[in-house]
């Protein structure tokens, strides 16, 4: 069965993990993926150690982005290089960047030059804060665009400081958006013909996981506070909560036999017949208008929290898993950390983690494909390319003889050396 974009060419010229995880993303669904590099590489390939270079450059967060993909090593401040990549990009489909797009255009590689020689390319260019504005070439770093995206206001302790969470989302959010913008037009230029240009941000990106508190704030003209383990946006049960060994989710509880069941092993007796909480719509409040009377019932409804709090401290995470094991209109789940998320049954059952041979690491679990076609994910891609590693089959499918393939990978491996002020790799 052919893949979903099998005979989808695409050319690369990113770094980090904004571009590179989405044109991973393509390439799981088949595309051909011509990551082009310029004398360093990817700065990714350099995260672990320096030492990691003379081994092909395999720093983990370059590992994480980049499965599928061929890698083409050029010296991207020599204008031949450069006239190398545009030959490439004359006849491919999709041309993927996270470059500032003035450094795009003085490469030559801008929007209106490329649409010049290829009028069906798919022009598609990601960055921090959108293609417009004063701030569109504003660098970027993950923490920044989740800064200016309003994420960190509303998550920390009430009475403290806003919090940066661990993890890079405000990037992985941007690659996504920027995925599904470059498949919607593959999708459009099928249907309607022509090349598109894609535009999307990770500011933008924070906007779309924040839409409906964003939109209630404006519709409501109402503030969203920092509520701790809990959201901003709910009030009452929905929230993390400490167990004596670990943490536990819990949403709601709708109906009162199971609220009756709960407040008994809980130790909670007194509150099932609680006026306070004597109802699913009591325990938790959609803050939805922002109306006076609507934020007393969301007062009300958080002074539920210290009993829960104290119930769940008393006793272990088995514990409570065992007993929400055996209510299945409760939505709860445990707070696993990334060794038990990368051993979670579920999670295997479903295909999410590959077994991987890595250069220098050996054979990892890591994140594959999420996404099934048909009830699969597809077949496993390559390892993650060490730099130049397809400079050969990629040049000579341009014409290229293995001399001048030789010359033009001496080149770039002459200027990494330069810029790094060593003696070789």
């Amino acid at each position: 069965m052919r893949e979903p974009f099998d005979g989808i060419k695409v050319i690369e010229v990113a770094r980090a993990l904004q571009g590179p995880i989405a044109s991973q993303y393509l390439a799981d669904m088949g595309a051909d993926v011509i990551k082009v590099e310029g004398a360093l590489g990817d700065p990714n390939r350099l995260v672990s150690s320096m030492d990691r270079l003379a081994e092909g450059g395999f720093g983990t967060q370059f590992i994480s982005a980049n499965r599928g993909k061929r890698s083409l090593w050029l010296d991207l401040r020599s204008e031949s290089s450069l006239e190398i990549v545009r030959r490439l990009i004359d006849n491919a489909d999709v041309f993927v960047s996270n470059y500032m797009e003035r450094s795009l255009i003085e490469m030559g590689l801008g929007y209106d030059q490329l649409r010049d020689r290829n009028e069906n390319l798919i022009y598609g260019l990601v960055n921090g804060y959108g293609p417009q504005g004063p701030d569109a070439d504003k660098r970027m770093l993950d923490g920044s665009a989740g800064a200016r995206g309003g994420f960190y206001s509303v998550n920390g302790p009430s009475d403290g400081p806003p919090v940066m969470p661990g993890t890079t989302f405000a990037d992985l959010a941007g690659a996504m958006q920027f995925a599904l913008g470059i498949t919607t037009a593959l999708a459009a230029r099928a249907r309607h013909g022509g090349g598109q240009r894609v535009d999307v941000s990770a500011l933008g990106a924070q906007l779309f996981l924040q839409k409906w508190e964003l939109d209630t704030v404006s519709l409501t003209a109402k503030p969203l506070t920092r509520e701790g383990s809990h959201m901003a946006s709910v009030a009452g049960t929905y929230g993390l909560y400490e167990t004596s060994d670990g943490a536990i989710m819990i949403a709601f509880m709708q109906d009162e036999s199971t609220w009756a069941a709960f407040c008994m092993f809980a130790g909670l007796d007194e509150l099932i017949l609680d006026e306070r909480f004597d109802s699913a719509a009591k325990r938790a409040v959609t803050r939805l208008t922002g109306e006076d009377s609507e934020r007393a019932r969301s007062e009300t409804a958080n002074e539920i929290r210290p009993y829960l709090e104290k119930a769940f401290k008393g006793k272990t995470t088995a514990e409570w898993a065992e007993f929400l094991q055996g209510r299945p209109e409760v939505v709860w789940d445990v707070v696993q950390d990334y060794d038990q998320v990368l051993s979670d049954p579920q999670v295997l059952a479903n295909d999410y983690i590959i077994e991987q041979e890595i250069p220098t690491f050996g054979k990892h679990r890591l994140i594959g494909n999420l996404v099934h076609i048909n009830g699969t994910t597809g077949p496993t891609k390559s390892p993650p390319p060490s730099l130049g590693q397809h400079n050969e089959e990629i040049l000579s499918s341009l014409g290229f003889e293995p001399i001048e393939i030789q010359q033009i990978t001496a080149d770039a491996r002459a200027a990494l050396v330069k810029r790094l002020g060593i003696d070789d790799v």
